[in-house]
């Protein structure tokens, strides 16, 4: 088995779980930290797979990569990876699309339920000194509410199962097809309906062209003034200032996000993180000693079989003939 791993970047703090992996199969690898595609060339020209976590894998890094046949991604999101390119040049793009599914659906009801039963209100008011439960209200039943999801995949169908088990009536739309996948308790609605009777709308969907910005200030303006926004799934999903925005005029109840569109936090981000009716976690959804090690062992996986001659577990574009 020929060729050589390049881990583009990585923010993890080891890479036993990839070594673990590459090691035994006699596959040579290295980390390096390119921030730009510039970085990438420079530092991955012997490259026949590359691991990337941020760095952006562009049509000019392909080209000048020409041994590469397999970029995987550490997630689900291929965003930063220009898959046209891949795919017209013969190079495998892969993703990890089943590594945090649980913890993702977890954080997000997580993250609904802060807002909904007021923990963040009523923490700030214990912390400040006082002790008066009625800084939260008016707070509902769970059971009188309605959970909207945006985006019925794996992630999204799993956080519709934990909504239904509160008692919440739940129900979602998929932007690409229309409608969830089948089964579950998540009822099939249209956007617009979903936008405006949801006490909740979680995000689930994939950053693209299509969905870039999908919540804006009219969308936000559809929603009920007493409702949140949950966003597990990507920054660029949401207009930041159009939110911020509704949040200071009071338009929206709150927002509890995971993502952000420029991460680590620009001035809209800080100013979002500030806000009394924000919680917000640093795109952690995904963490779980479990989850962390299926993450970085399963893009090794990924390599090891491009490598031996086979395709990815995991592909996202349909490549005819793979470079040699």
């Amino acid at each position: 088995m020929t060729g050589t791993v390049v881990v583009t970047d990585c923010d993890h703090g080891t890479m036993a779980p990839e070594g673990a992996v590459l090691d035994p199969a006699g596959i040579s690898w290295r980390l390096e930290q390119c921030h730009t595609a510039q970085d990438v060339v420079d530092r991955a020209g012997d490259a026949a797979v590359l691991v990337n976590q941020y760095a952006p894998i562009t049509a000019a890094v392909l080209d000048a990569l020409p041994a590469v046949r397999l970029v995987v991604r550490y997630g689900v999101g291929v965003d930063n990876v220009d898959v046209p390119a891949a795919t017209e040049r013969g190079v495998w793009v892969a993703n990890v699309p089943d590594y945090g599914t649980q913890e993702v659906a977890d954080h997000a009801i997580a993250l609904a339920l802060s807002l909904l039963r007021g923990v963040l209100a009523l923490s700030a008011s214990v912390r400040a000194g006082d002790w008066d439960y009625t800084v939260a209200r008016p707070l509902r039943r769970l059971s009188t509410l309605r959970f909207g999801i945006v985006g019925c995949g794996a992630i999204g169908s799993a956080a519709g199962g934990r909504a239904a088990g509160f008692g919440m009536d739940v129900v979602g739309v998929d932007v690409v097809d229309g409608r969830p996948e089948p089964g579950g308790p998540i009822r099939a609605v249209s956007l617009d309906e979903l936008i405006s009777t949801s006490d909740v709308v979680s995000l689930h969907l994939a950053l693209s062209e299509a969905t870039e910005r999908l919540v804006d200030a009219a969308l936000l303006g559809s929603m009920k003034p007493s409702a949140y926004l949950v966003n597990t799934a990507r920054g660029g999903l949401v207009d930041s200032p159009a939110l911020l925005a509704a949040l200071d005029a009071g338009r929206l109840a709150g927002a509890a996000l995971d993502v952000l569109a420029v991460e680590p936090p620009d001035d809209v981000g800080r100013a979002l993180a500030a806000h009394p009716r924000v919680v917000l976690t640093p795109h952690a959804a995904w963490y779980s000693e479990e989850s962390f090690v299926a993450l970085k062992t399963e893009v090794a996986r990924e390599a090891v079989r491009v490598l031996g001659g086979e395709p990815p577990r995991s592909p996202v574009n349909a490549v005819g003939k793979v470079r040699a």
